[in-house]
């Protein structure tokens, strides 16, 4: 079990570093991902140690929650990139009205 909480750990790190660092738009979606995933795991493997299924059904939640939010980020990143030819996350304030 600590093997699995490890490499969840270093992979939430991982992610959160990258979102707080990286300035392009489709790098931090990307390490949202890798966090939400990393957090997959960690569900996983505690409901693997406990011998449930709770936290492997509640895996498919937060699996769905981050589908919808790649759709939607995905969807915002063309509509920023049409509008500015960019998508650099300084250049967000720039689509006030």
């Amino acid at each position: 079990m600590e093997k699995y909480l490890i490499v969840s750990a270093i992979l939430f790190t991982i992610g959160t570093i990258g979102v707080l660092t990286r300035k392009n738009a489709i790098v931090i979606f990307m390490c949202i991902e890798l966090m939400l995933n990393a957090v997959n795991l960690t569900f996983v493997a505690f409901s693997r140690y406990l011998g449930n299924l709770d936290g492997q059904v509640f895996v498919f939640f937060v699996m769905t929650v981050a589908a919808a939010e790649a759709a939607v980020g995905l969807a915002l990143m063309i509509a920023f990139y049409n509008n500015r030819e960019s998508i650099d996350a300084d250049d967000v304030n720039l689509m006030k009205w």
